[in-house]
């Protein structure tokens, strides 16, 4: 498929792992690539899509480097809409997919795995949230719905605001994932629940996770997201500073 998505297929079920060391982070490239490689599962009538990662990181989420170097506000627009791009082919999947999380999700990470029909985490100091507000930016209304659809408004609230992270024993007690499992087990529980699905009425069971998962994809239409309002934020002292922080973080 690409050398940004590792391509195996197990059956009716097909895993793409992303592939971009050392954490996956989401730039334009792989986005796409995962975007295209789910389109090309569809057509290729894949029952279902296991999303994983890698062994110690499932994704850091959107590449925060790449994005400070970007002096254009088209090129800057581009990138995210790329993110986006990734996360609405996750949404609207015509089969289920399965988040299989053997390493941290953080930021963009816990978005794409908050698109997914279930999320799988490795038991331990293992890490998921939305922390944006860690690093100056402004969840988009629709990234919040994501989680509140997910955990319910109060916590969704106490999460986003804190900007948290948490383990995943704290992640499974709120819903935030839906199973935990041993890291070299996390991927065969993901084919395992996945397999339970494959084995019901396939058009009922299809034509039922359509209507369950509209508001998921109402949530990534594109007046809930308001790129307009985080590009011009982008360069806010606030924002640039928790950003900065967190390239020179990411460099040592």
């Amino acid at each position: 498929m690409t050398a940004l998505i590792d391509t195996h297929d197990h059956g009716a079920v097909r895993e793409l792992r992303l592939a971009r060391p050392p954490v996956n982070a989401l730039d334009p490239a792989l986005c796409l690539a995962l975007r295209d490689a789910l389109a090309q599962a569809a057509t290729d009538g894949i029952g279902g899509v296991v999303l994983a990662g890698g062994p110690k990181v499932f994704s850091a989420g959107l590449d925060v480097p790449h994005l400070l170097a970007l002096t254009d506000p088209a090129a800057l627009r581009a990138a995210w809409d790329a993110f986006f791009a990734a996360a609405r082919a996750l949404a609207a999947a015509p089969m289920p997919v399965v988040a299989a999380m053997s390493g941290h999700a953080p930021a963009g990470g816990c978005v794409l795995a908050l698109c997914c029909d279930y999320r799988v985490m490795a038991r331990g100091d293992v890490r998921i949230g939305l922390n944006e507000t860690q690093v100056g930016l402004v969840a988009p209304e629709g990234i919040q719905r994501l989680l509140r659809r997910v955990v319910g408004a109060r916590q969704a609230e106490r999460l986003l605001v804190g900007g948290l992270l948490l383990d995943s024993e704290e992640a499974l007690h709120v819903g935030l994932v839906d199973a935990l499992a041993e890291a070299h087990e996390v991927t065969g529980q993901a084919q395992q629940w996945l397999g339970t699905l494959l084995a019901l009425p396939r058009a009922p069971m299809l034509d039922t996770r359509a209507i369950a998962r509209a508001d998921l994809i109402e949530a990534l239409a594109p007046e809930h997201l308001d790129l307009d309002r985080l590009i011009a934020a982008w360069q806010s002292p606030d924002t640039q500073a928790g950003l900065q922080a967190l390239a020179a973080r990411l460099r040592r």
